[in-house]
């Protein structure tokens, strides 16, 4: 009994990492508007954002806590600049899958993947 506890312990523990790898690559982001906003990277427990538009604050790195169904901005410059805190992972009929990046208010920005 303990043996198979023990393999269905390690065998989730295993598949966590997989689970939380879902929104890692490069997302093409959309506005509220659906013009083109900028590229999001997310790598590891970091990420980065290039705006479309030249000087935007909300340009820069910061850091994630990945979860099943998405990300959580922790800091960086989309944190502070646009106040997004979360990005869920959802379904998307032409790609497949999408994040929604989300305020405490409303979803700002759609990102499909590149």
């Amino acid at each position: 009994m303990r043996r198979i506890a023990l393999i269905a312990a390690i065998t989730v523990l295993s598949a966590a990492p997989a689970l939380a790898q879902n929104f890692t690559g490069n997302w093409a982001c959309r506005d509220a508007t659906t013009n083109k906003a900028g590229i999001l990277t997310i790598y590891g427990n970091v990420y980065g954002f290039a705006s479309t538009t030249r000087g935007d604050p909300s340009s820069g790195t910061g850091t994630i806590t990945g979860y099943e169904d998405g990300v959580s901005f922790n800091d960086g410059n989309l944190r502070t600049s646009k106040a997004i805190q979360a990005g869920r992972i959802i379904p998307d009929p032409t790609y497949g899958t999408a994040i929604q990046l989300e305020t405490a208010e409303a979803i700002v920005m759609l990102c499909t993947p590149r």
